[in-house]
């Protein structure tokens, strides 16, 4: 069975997912909503790519970019970034791992693990 359709078998049996017409998966997790792709970088190694946006049109300061800055560096799997936009910002966490090989319980827990760091990171950066 290819990556994709082995990741959105995984994760169905725990959280909600959208298969969306480009074949990305969304998710929803704990206040935050993620994009999940699975790419092919080279023969025999297929990525998954994870988007999780934490929070969006967040009023950009320096407390809000001193709290981003935080969960940047204490965050284990994934990098937490704000993309600033103007006077708004929004806070995103990105992950992408070697999903090649992993059996389906792994492929489940890493992906969980990685949403449990993003929605972490929201509550702190919110909160």
């Amino acid at each position: 069975m290819e990556l994709a359709a082995r990741l959105v078998e995984a994760l169905t049996a725990v959280v909600p997912v959208e298969v969306e017409p480009d074949g990305a998966l969304t998710v929803r997790y704990e206040g935050t909503f993620a994009s999940l792709r699975t790419v092919t970088i080279a023969e025999n190694i297929e990525m998954v790519s994870v988007t999780q946006v934490l929070a969006w049109d967040l009023p950009v300061n320096a407390d809000l970019r001193k709290r981003v800055a935080a969960q940047a560096q204490s965050t284990m799997l994934g990098t937490v970034t704000l993309v600033e936009s103007g006077k708004k910002g929004d806070a995103m966490l990105r992950y992408n791992f070697p999903g090649q090989g992993l059996a389906d319980g792994a492929l489940q827990t890493l992906v969980l693990m990685v949403l449990a760091g993003g929605a972490d990171a929201r509550r702190a950066i919110v909160d």
